[in-house]
């Protein structure tokens, strides 16, 4: 499970559909309905915010904004309407840490988008987040 700290416009159609079906699992995991992934490390952010279900919601929902914009259809009944106006902080050195995982990624599996990475130094982060400085988070596993 990978919950991007990155504005999902920056994924290709494959990892945007990815990041939607893992936001609705962490979703699941949140609301106590999965066993697995109870202790997984992106899920701190979320399990640690005063009204977690608000805050996955929100993240989800910035995810399905930009389905939007491209047409897709992710089913928006998955989460909740109730949102949160209390952003996460995110390191910027985060941001560019997973804008290169990503562009490992996307190297192989959609070149062009990869392409349209090139020349981003610093990314956006999802809107849930507020770009802050700092390290590498420390539930970050890296390789």
């Amino acid at each position: 499970m990978r919950l991007w700290s990155l504005h999902p416009k920056y994924m290709d159609s494959k990892g945007l559909v990815a990041l939607w079906r893992e936001g609705l699992l962490a979703r699941k995991v949140l609301l106590g309905e999965t066993k697995g992934y109870k202790n997984h490390p992106q899920l701190i952010r979320f399990k640690n915010h005063k009204y977690p279900l608000k805050a996955i919601d929100t993240y989800l929902f910035n995810v399905y904004l930009e389905s939007k914009l491209r047409n897709y259809n992710f089913n928006r009944s998955k989460i909740g309407n109730k949102f949160t106006e209390e952003l996460v902080e995110v390191t910027e050195t985060q941001l560019v840490y997973e804008l290169d995982h990503l562009r490992i990624k996307l190297e192989t599996r959609d070149h062009d988008k990869y392409l349209e990475l090139n020349d981003i130094i610093v990314p956006d982060p999802n809107p849930f987040f507020r770009k802050v400085d700092g390290d590498i988070e420390t539930w970050e596993i890296q390789k």
